[in-house]
């Protein structure tokens, strides 16, 4: 409750600054992935290091194929010896997820926790015109641009666009943490397709802004993977 209060009271505020209900969502998504970037840092550095340690998990699982003790014992030192903790690189996400599901919230109920019960003010904020959307408190629907019966069932550019951008940051995710390991490949390629289709059919019915913040969040961390990668490339190479 206090999270989604506290991203309520900051989204009321940047609206008040800028008076624009969309402009609002993309600011207040971009300093919500500023807070968070320690821990999005700390996950993208555990990974980094799980994958350098991956091929050495590798030659322990041929060695000690017949040997589950031996090798939960070796791969063990193998963490000790590296200083990695495969625990580490979900911490980061389960303390991002509460964040997260409270955005949803917030961006769902703003009556309730961005306007503080003022329903004509929360009516003239999410109804401002912004490109296509007229109503950022319903879903966005293709008939917003397509004018004929069929599109009203049809989810709107923003889910679609959320889709692509969703579909592209985990093409380019598997392309740095792509393994030897065919069962990990696979369970990869099968969550790039997924996730894009859930997030389409989801934004059918999640609110325009719910679809606005995952568009813009999506596409700076995509922005974030291009500008960290050459700098941990750097890293390697010294």
């Amino acid at each position: 409750m206090l999270i989604k209060s506290s991203i309520g009271w900051l989204l009321g505020q940047i609206f008040t600054f800028t008076n624009h209900y969309a402009l609002s969502i993309i600011l207040l998504t971009i300093i919500v992935k500023f807070v968070i970037l320690p821990l999005t840092l700390a996950q993208m550095k555990s990974q980094k290091s799980m994958s350098e340690v991956q091929p050495k998990i590798q030659e322990l699982q041929k060695k000690y194929k017949d040997d589950k003790e031996t090798l939960n014992q070796k791969t063990l030192e193998l963490y000790k010896e590296h200083k990695v903790n495969p625990l580490a690189g979900c911490l980061p996400l389960i303390i991002q997820m509460p964040i997260i599901f409270a955005l949803f919230t917030v961006l769902r109920e703003p009556t309730q926790y961005v306007f503080g019960g003022n329903e004509s003010l929360a009516l003239e904020a999410t109804s401002q015109v912004f490109l296509w959307i007229k109503n950022f408190a319903e879903p966005d629907k293709l008939y917003a641009v397509l004018k004929f019966e069929w599109a009203k069932s049809i989810p709107g550019l923003l889910p679609m666009l959320a889709s692509i951008l969703t579909y592209f940051q985990f093409k380019t995710m598997g392309t740095t943490t792509q393994s030897d390991n065919e069962t990990a490949n696979r369970m990869n390629k099968n969550m790039q397709m997924m996730f894009p289709l859930m997030i389409l059919v989801f934004g059918n019915s999640i609110s325009a802004g719910v679809a606005l913040y995952w568009v813009v969040s999506t596409a700076f961390q995509m922005v974030q993977q291009i500008l960290l990668k050459p700098k941990s490339t750097k890293e390697a190479q010294i």
